[in-house]
């Protein structure tokens, strides 16, 4: 503001009238030399103003490092505006820091799921085709508490996974990284790319109604219409594609057990993905849906229900990422119990559930790569940090459980270089709990301190 001031008043001051060539000459070097100094002022200036950055220190008593697997103590962070600019033992705090003492806290870096649907509404009734009782609109303003439950409870980033109001996610992305609403980062998928009343389409109509062109957008039949699907997508600004590559449980007219997509069809996804720098998940409960996911080549699979061991090692080779969420199970049957949840999800679910989690424990013992995902909205959004304590209970360690929301989530998100761990250059992003959750994982059900981006959000 003051350069643009100073530049006006030094223009204004100058002769307005000159009339031999020498004078031309001397009054134009005058005004170069104005110009010059003009611009010198405005960097000073701006110089002062970078000088200024916000400047936080973090005594953490106890910090867990996920990419060693180790835990460190008495460490000092200091952040530099959103990025964390060293760690370590004995740094000299800045004085002109900001100082956070969690000396008696655990600090962690912030959670990431990889598996919600933060954009679709309230947890009404478990059943999607409630939406077509609302207008977008509200739909998408009925998500922004989800979004603000998922930070507070400590999960700083999340993979997005798909809405049936397509786009809703991309708007909640930006809203958030403007600063409109409160949630975390945010990686968002736009629209399931599904066979036309696959698992991924808004069924359970009578077939004479007509459903809105947005409930159809990801729909998509051959590999030629699969690659023009992941191209619209594309260019509407998803972060990554989501395929369905089996039925699903909670879809009208579904069944968990089907193949859909066929392998052409998924590798045509994923070819065309590459192409824009993009990675594919596959939504898959069926064995061969699973087989013929991996085989494509996608980056993960989504619940991955009923895999077999020809499955197991199909994805240990591919080095596949297995992204299981065996807790939401619980919610399914509870809302069942309550009524609260068509009979025809249910009769999907019956026996899957058990079946899904001695699945989990194969793929834990058999050193697969594990992402945490919870499918959230599901089960209400305060909900997703239960999984832990069910991760630990059917195999992981609870290191391992920390590590599959951290590191192993940043590198199936292929975002490695800014989140998943504290470490300099990465997102200010951390959460804290007042004790060991080494020694008693339910502690992450009860996060005490949430920052992302080098804000704080949660302080107890």
């Amino acid at each position: 503001m003051r350069c643009l001031l100073r530049k006006r008043r030094t223009w204004a001051s100058s002769p307005r009238a000159i009339v031999t060539g020498d004078l031309i000459k001397r009054e134009t070097s005058i005004i170069i030399l104005v110009k010059m100094k003009t611009k010198l002022a405005c960097i000073v200036f701006l110089a002062t103003l970078t000088a200024t950055a916000q400047i936080t220190a973090i005594k953490a008593g106890r910090l867990i490092d996920p990419d060693h697997a180790t835990v460190l103590t008495d460490q000092i962070i200091i952040i530099r505006d959103n990025k964390i600019e060293s760690v370590g033992k004995g740094l000299p705090i800045p004085p002109d820091a900001t100082l956070i003492d969690l000396s008696n806290s655990t600090v962690l870096p912030g959670l990431i799921d990889c598996h919600t649907h933060l954009a679709d509404g309230p947890t009404d009734d478990g059943d999607p085709t409630s939406q077509m009782k609302k207008t977008a609109a509200q739909v998408a303003f009925e998500s922004v508490p989800n979004a603000r439950t998922m930070l507070l409870s400590g999960f700083t980033s999340v993979r997005d996974v798909g809405v049936y109001r397509a786009l809703n996610d991309i708007a909640m992305r930006d809203a958030i990284a403007k600063g409109f609403i409160i949630g975390p980062r945010m990686y968002v998928a736009a629209a399931y790319v599904t066979i036309t009343g696959g698992a991924g389409a808004m069924t359970g109509f009578a077939p004479d109604i007509q459903l809105p062109w947005n409930l159809h957008y990801g729909e998509a039949n051959g590999p030629w219409e699969v690659r023009a699907v992941v191209r619209k997508l594309v260019h509407d600004g998803a972060d990554h594609i989501k395929v369905l590559s089996s039925g699903a449980v909670l879809t009208h007219g579904s069944n968990p057990n089907s193949q859909e997509f066929t392998l052409e069809e998924l590798q045509a996804a994923v070819d065309e993905a590459s192409h824009f720098g993009l990675r594919v998940e596959a939504h898959a409960h069926s064995p061969q849906g699973i087989k013929n996911a991996i085989r494509a080549g996608v980056a993960s699979i989504e619940h991955a229900t009923m895999i077999d061991d020809e499955g197991l090692a199909l994805a240990k080779q591919k080095g596949t990422y297995l992204d299981m969420d065996i807790y939401d199970e619980e919610c399914i049957q509870e809302a069942g119990r309550k009524g609260n949840i068509p009979q025809d999800f249910l009769q999907h679910d019956r026996q899957l559930g058990e079946l899904h989690r001695q699945n989990f424990r194969k793929a834990v013992n058999a050193g697969l790569k594990m992402s945490f995902g919870t499918d959230a909205g599901v089960c209400p959004y305060d909900r997703s940090v239960r999984q832990f304590a069910f991760m630990v209970r059917y195999g992981m360690t609870p290191m391992q459980a920390i590590q599959s929301a951290t590191v192993n989530a940043a590198d199936l998100l292929g975002h490695s270089d800014v989140i998943g761990s504290i470490q300099p250059g990465k997102f200010a992003d951390l959460v804290a709990v007042n004790s060991d959750p080494l020694q008693d994982i339910s502690l992450l059900e009860h996060v005490q301190f949430v920052m992302k981006d080098g804000k704080i959000y949660k302080q107890q």
